[in-house]
This record gives structure tokens, sequence and C-alpha cells, in this order.
């Protein structure tokens, strides 16, 4: 699916959402909810810039034939402030004596009230994917490994002499040395959101990862909406946590026991 011919057919043309769906045998639903958070938009003609402004510049935008501007207006300010009194004085540009007496009785046409409803589920799918991503955003720094950003290690290395040749000793074999080596990966192989900091200073390049301990605290508390395997995950993030903690603290000999304590109490045992 190439959503960005299909954004570009929207912004460039006066195709309806409804007929743009049915084009590309997309659900209306998704295509007004990606519509929304990539944040869609086009340019309205000079003809009719005035009259569509506010229904432009307010999300999600409704599609439907059967209301009037007014009437879609009235939908879109009704599911922000859920007050038809508001929705109606904001909507028609009256005063509040006739938006109170008109608001009531708009919450009973039926067409209104379908949309209103589909407005609603929309408004809760969008809001369920933006906690998804936060979520999901939250566990990705929680599990990062420095090694999804850097390689090291060691390698064998040949000595050479004046003249960049191997050099070779008594027996004749090839003499070497050990070589310690941190690459860093490139950017189009990391994920550059988990990456707070990137600076080159005089002992070579530092990488600084988002704050891990904050993201495990968040997650702590949000654990009935991630899958089991996260949960576990989680789990042994934060026992490599305690661990690390116990073994910095100064301690006369009672380290490995506390360690072993920890490791039998998330094992299940006593």
């Amino acid at each position: 699916m190439n959503w960005d011919e299909i954004r570009k057919e929207f912004e460039t043309s006066k195709i309806t959402l409804k007929a743009l769906a049915e084009k590309h045998d997309v659900k209306i639903g998704t295509l007004k909810s990606r519509k929304s958070r990539e944040g869609w938009s086009r340019e309205p003609t000079k003809k009719d810039a005035t009259k569509k402004q506010k229904v432009a510049t307010l999300e999600p935008v409704i599609e439907s034939d059967d209301l009037t501007d007014k009437q879609k207006m009235f939908c879109l300010y009704y599911i922000k402030y859920f007050n038809a009194t508001k929705a109606y004085q904001k909507a028609y540009e009256c005063d509040y004596k006739t938006a109170g007496s008109n608001g009531y009785r708009m919450l009973k046409n039926a067409e209104i009230i379908a949309e209103i409803k589909k407005l609603k589920a929309e408004q809760q799918h969008v809001l369920l994917l933006d906690a998804q991503a936060v979520l999901q955003k939250y566990i990705d720094i929680a599990f990062a490994d420095i090694t999804d950003f850097v390689e090291f290690g060691q390698e064998t290395r040949p000595e050479l002499d004046h003249n960049l040749e191997p050099m070779i000793d008594e027996s004749g074999d090839e003499i070497t040395y050990s070589f310690s080596y941190v690459n860093l990966k490139n950017a189009d192989e990391v994920d550059g959101s988990l990456i707070t900091e990137v600076k080159k200073g005089k002992d070579g390049v530092s990488v600084k990862l988002a704050d891990k301990m904050k993201a495990l605290e968040f997650l702590s508390k949000y654990t009935d909406l991630m899958s089991e395997n996260d949960r576990k995950k989680l789990q042994n993030e934060k026992l490599k946590v305690e661990i690390e903690k116990i073994k910095g603290e100064d301690g006369s000999g009672t380290q490995e026991s506390e360690v072993a304590a920890m490791l039998r109490r998330m094992a299940g045992g006593t």
C-alpha cells in the first residue's frame, strides 16, 4: 500500500475520502485515522475558502453529504467539548440563550447523532493507537541494548616493521597483537529516537541512550497492557538492574547471597 501516493492524491485533488478509500480498497476508518495522525490537508479554493475554513481546520474531517457545514461543525465541536450549548454557539456563532435552546434539539437529529457516534469511535481508535505508540516507545527504551548501536570486541593484528611489512619471529611465525575496537553502526541501521546524545571528544565518540530506569519505572505501572513476552523481558531487565545495584554497593561477603536469594524469588522459590 503506497500511502505517500494516496496522501498526494488527496492533497492535490478534490476527491472525497470515501471515493479515495474505494479507489485504493482501504477502509474509510483506516483512511480517516491516518489522515488525522499524519495531518493531511489540502488548500481550499478561493471560492469556498471562507465557508470551509473552520471545518477544514478541525480534525477529524466529516465527509458526509447528509449534513450542512454548520451541522458538521456542531458535531466536531461536540466531541471536543461534549456540551451541546457550547458546540452550537461556536458552530452557529450565536448568543448563549439561542444556543441553549437549539443545541439540545440538534441532539435529536438522527443523522447528527449517527455522525457523533462515528466520530467518537474514530477518536477512541486514534487515542488507542497513540497510547500503544507511547507504550511501545517505552518498551524500546527499556529493552535497548548497547549492541544495537555499536559493535565492539577484540581482533588480532600483525605487528608491522618500519616498511609496514608483517614481522616474523625466530620460528617463522607472524608476530601479532590483540586490538580492542569499538565501531558505531550507521545511522540508517539504528533507531535514532532511542539516542539522546552523540558527541565527539578528545577520547573519541560517545553515545548516550534514553533513560532506561525511567522507562522501567513507567512500564511497571502498565504491565497489564503488555504482552506476556514483554512482561517476562521487563522482569529480566528489572532483575539485571537490581543485581547491578547490589554488586555496586559496599559489603562484606553478603552480595553473592543477596543475588542468589533474588534469583530464587524471581524463579518462584523460597
